[in-house]
């Protein structure tokens, strides 16, 4: 009995806004996007992105995984040059927890 072959995904690679501009003009067919719409879509999705992540502190992408805000608190640290003790202020910062979907396809 001979085993059964996947077919092998084509992936949809965009590392830069350029990139991600084109390849959502070449792949969405349904509706011929001009250079100009296809950057306004990025623009606005990621603007959505960012103000959802903002306001509500998480963003649920299903599929895809969860932006959460993490808040680290103050603390003392080293200035390794003149060991000398420093504060470090309390900051904030975003963090991304893939779906197990995505993570299997990873």
């Amino acid at each position: 009995m001979a085993k059964a072959t996947k077919k092998k995904r084509e992936y949809l690679v965009a590392t830069t806004k350029t990139d991600f501009v084109k390849k959502m003009k070449e792949t969405v067919k349904s509706v011929a996007l001009t250079n100009d719409q296809a950057k306004e879509l990025y623009d606005v999705f990621t603007a959505i992105l960012k103000d959802t992540v903002i306001s509500e502190k998480r963003l649920s992408l299903n599929g895809v995984g969860t932006f959460k805000v993490n808040e680290r608190k103050a603390r003392k640290g080293i200035n390794p040059k003149t060991r000398q003790e420093i504060k470090i202020p309390a900051t904030k910062t975003v963090s991304f927890k893939p779906t197990p979907v995505f993570k299997k396809e990873l």
